[in-house]
C-alpha cells in the first residue's frame, strides 16, 4: 500500500495553479460533507435502529484514513463526526440542498482542472476521492505546524 506522502505527491502533480488549489480547499471538504448528506437522505432499510447509510458509509473510509496516518485520521473523524452531528439536527430533506451543493462544487473543481490544465487525479485511481480530503487537511496541519 502506498504511504501517505506517495498519495500526496501524486495528487498533487495535478493540484499545482493556485486557482485550482484554492477550488479544491474550499470544494473537497464540501462534498466529502454533501457526500454524507446525501448518504444520510438514503432510506435505512435493512439498517439496524439508529444507523443510517452515512455512519455506516464513514466506518471503512475512516479505516482507510488511519491506515494512512492517525493524525489525518483524527482530523477526518472529527469532520465526519461535525457532518453527522449537522445531518442529524437539520430539519427537513437534505436529499436536494445536498446534491444542489455537490453538483456545484464537482462543477467548480472541474473548472479548477481545466484551469490547471490537468485531468482530476480520480480518473486514473478511485482511491484519490478520499486523498483529496487528505490532502486538504494535511495542508492545514502544516499551516498549523501539525505533524502528519
Amino acid at each position: 500500500m502506498k504511504g501517505i506522502e506517495e498519495w500526496f505527491e501524486e495528487y498533487g502533480q495535478s493540484h499545482r495553479h493556485p486557482v485550482n488549489v484554492a477550488i479544491h480547499k474550499l470544494a473537497v471538504p464540501g462534498i466529502y460533507l454533501c457526500s454524507l448528506g446525501l448518504l444520510w437522505s438514503l432510506p435505512a432499510g435493512p439498517l439496524p435502529a439508529g444507523l443510517n447509510w452515512a455512519a455506516v458509509a464513514a466506518i471503512p473510509v475512516l479505516a482507510f484514513y488511519l491506515q494512512l496516518s492517525f493524525a489525518l485520521f483524527v482530523g477526518m473523524a472529527g469532520l465526519t463526526a461535525l457532518g453527522l452531528a449537522f445531518c442529524h439536527q437539520w430539519q427537513g430533506s437534505l436529499l436536494w440542498p445536498a446534491l444542489l451543493i455537490f453538483v456545484l462544487l464537482w462543477i467548480a473543481q472541474f473548472v479548477g482542472h481545466r484551469i490547471e490544465g490537468k485531468r482530476p487525479s480520480f480518473l486514473a485511481d478511485l482511491q484519490f476521492l478520499l486523498i483529496g480530503p487528505a490532502w486538504v487537511l494535511a495542508s492545514l496541519y502544516r499551516r498549523l505546524g501539525i505533524p502528519y
